[in-house]
């Protein structure tokens, strides 16, 4: 569990900090509220002080009676809940896209390109082999630049539908990975172990060569 501050500082300055994180193995309503009062007392701040408070839709957060933040607001009458606005505005984005064909097909895609290329250890790290491979190439020949914190090797990311930003963390990932995830595929049609591994790979190839998807890819980019 991730706590974040959101508080005016002496100077009357509006600040938002990373508190604390905390492991927790039940994830009740009841019990995140315990652990969020026990760190903030280990810190010295009163609960009573709290004047607002957000999380996500999850029904043990905000449900009206016994979620999460039903549960402070009983401690604190002033902690007024905001439902957190990025999970909203995701929702937003997403279900009206989904409406669209192109778009919905899109990420369908989308989806089993990363899934064919991260289904296993081995596939994982024929990806990584084959971007160090091209980032090596490329900064060799001065097209990419070369300082601390350039040139990072990643992971192709999973697009979600309740957390803000995982849908452009997919479509970016594709793009810096782009040319590793199509030598994967095609090591895949080439040698993998059944003729499904190979269909698979082969169908996820032909989405990420199609064109439509290339330009959709960009676009919502």
């Amino acid at each position: 569990m991730v706590i974040v501050l959101r508080f005016v500082d002496i100077k009357g300055i509006l600040r938002v900090h990373l508190f604390d994180i905390v492991h927790v193995k039940n994830t009740s309503s009841l019990a995140l509220k315990n652990e969020i009062i026990s760190v903030l007392s280990r810190h010295g701040l009163n609960i009573q002080n709290i004047h607002g408070q957000g999380y996500d839709g999850a029904n043990n957060m905000r449900g009206q009676f016994n979620g999460l933040q039903a549960l402070i607001a009983n401690e604190c009458p002033y902690a007024y809940y905001i439902h957190c606005l990025a999970y909203r505005l995701q929702l937003i984005l997403v279900t009206p896209s989904s409406e669209v064909l192109h778009m919905e097909t899109f990420f369908e895609k989308l989806k089993y390109i990363v899934n064919s290329c991260t289904s296993s250890a081995k596939r994982n790290d024929e990806l990584h082999d084959f971007q160090i491979e091209e980032t090596t190439q490329m900064t060799q020949t001065g097209e990419l630049e070369i300082g601390s914190g350039l040139n990072q090797i990643g992971n192709l990311q999973r697009a979600g539908d309740t957390r803000w930003g995982s849908h452009l963390k997919s479509v970016t990932s594709l793009i810096t990975m782009f040319n590793a995830t199509r030598r994967v595929l095609d090591h895949i049609i080439e040698e993998g172990n059944t003729p499904t591994q190979r269909g698979q790979a082969f169908l996820a190839l032909e989405s990420l060569k199609s064109f439509e998807f290339v330009l959709i890819l960009h676009f919502v980019k």
